[in-house]
């Protein structure tokens, strides 16, 4: 209804009130206009299907198993989209929103996400749907020597997709922070001592590596599994409670095991290679160098037609 029409309806003053009494009936709530449902003719722009439309940053506490199988609630940022074709107008994105709290007496895992895709797509009539739960998820770790326990996070995201002919594929990732010790650098801080008595100390410095996965139809991956792999590959993780001994012994690991970016990369390859229940996956590191003022980065994937790419550009999310 265009303001000319409205005029002609009605000449008197709108009141500046609410009404806290007003009940909404079913006549009125079929008279609201609803912009999303409008016709064709209403899209502005290109009449083109939209690959993917819906939500993130929707927030809310979904329940998940801990290593040790106690549920935990951890809060939890949504990213839940759709397909939209072309002649349709919009979706009601609040649906997607309702889907979760339907679901979130559920303990959610990768296979938890199928019956919440086929609900959010069945409700907004869509071909494809596609939803991503970013969390924190806490593990325990024990210090290297000195047998003191704390808590380790790791930034985590479950994700699945429901696409045309219906196919459910389920996706995990993992970001993985560990020290790297240069390899050049150890090797020069040796010859300095060696060859002119000078004590030189090789740098360091935290690096990160994001591994992306998707599981094989009926196989489970864990994501303690995952951490593990990551820690089997690289060794150097970050620790949480140091003692002298631990600090010490953090410092001989890194002198065992010291790793130029590209080995990073390659050492995951390793361990990830010849998991069956792992269809595909992608690996991203970044070591935030101390002797440069960039970051070393590097990224490999499987190589499954359809599946990851190397392509990875956004390196600087990795440094947060």
């Amino acid at each position: 209804m265009d303001k000319e029409t409205r005029g002609k309806q009605g000449s008197g003053e709108l009141k500046r009130s609410y009404d806290e009494k007003f009940e909404v009936t079913p006549e009125y709530r079929d008279s609201l206009p609803d912009m999303q449902n409008a016709q064709a003719a209403s899209i502005e722009g290109s009449d083109v299907p939209i690959i993917q439309v819906g939500i993130s940053g929707f927030r809310l506490p979904l329940k998940y198993a801990s290593p040790d199988g106690e549920i935990m609630p951890l809060e939890t940022h949504v990213t839940g989209t759709v397909r939209l074709e072309s002649g349709q107008k919009g979706i009601n994105m609040s649906r997607v929103m309702r889907t979760f709290y339907e679901f979130r007496d559920e303990v959610f895992t990768p296979e938890t996400l199928e019956p919440v895709l086929r609900r959010y797509k069945d409700a907004l009539n869509s071909l494809e749907a596609r939803v991503k739960l970013a969390f924190s998820y806490p593990m325990e770790q024990e210090s290297l020597r000195s047998g003191l326990r704390g808590i380790q996070y790791y930034d985590c995201w479950l994700e699945g997709s429901l696409d045309h002919s219906d196919r459910f594929r389920r996706f995990m990732h993992l970001d993985f922070v560990y020290s790297s010790a240069c390899p050049c650098a150890a090797e020069l801080s040796e010859h300095a001592r060696d060859n002119r008595e000078i004590l030189a100390i090789p740098h360091s410095q935290r690096s990160k590596a994001r591994v992306s996965i998707e599981v094989a139809p009926a196989t489970e991956v864990s994501l303690l599994e995952l951490r593990d792999v990551c820690l089997a590959a690289l060794r150097t993780e970050t620790q949480v409670m140091v003692k002298r001994e631990d600090e010490q012994a953090f410092a001989e690991m890194n002198g065992a095991h010291v790793k130029f970016v590209e080995d990073a990369a390659r050492l995951l390859y390793e361990q990830l290679m010849d998991d069956e229940r792992i269809v595909d996956f992608r690996i991203v590191c970044a070591h935030f160098e101390s002797l440069h003022s960039h970051d070393a980065v590097a990224s490999l994937a499987k190589g499954v037609a359809g599946g990851f790419t190397s392509g990875f550009e956004d390196y600087s999310s990795l440094n947060t």
